[in-house]
């Protein structure tokens, strides 16, 4: 028969668990949102000049 796991191997599974999912998600979101700054950056510089004349 197998042996229970203990409260600490249950939470730090627990963490590791929950911590992948964030960890990408989190890569994934400030990737998208530093290509959106990237790609829309000439944009906001041609906004500025305008405003600036």
């Amino acid at each position: 028969m197998e042996e229970e796991p203990t409260w600490a191997e249950l939470l730090l599974t627990f963490a590791i668990v929950a911590a992948v999912p964030t960890v990408i998600g989190g890569a994934l979101f400030l990737s998208l949102f530093g290509l959106t700054m990237w790609v829309t950056a000439p944009l906001r510089r041609r906004r500025r000049a305008r405003k600036a004349e």
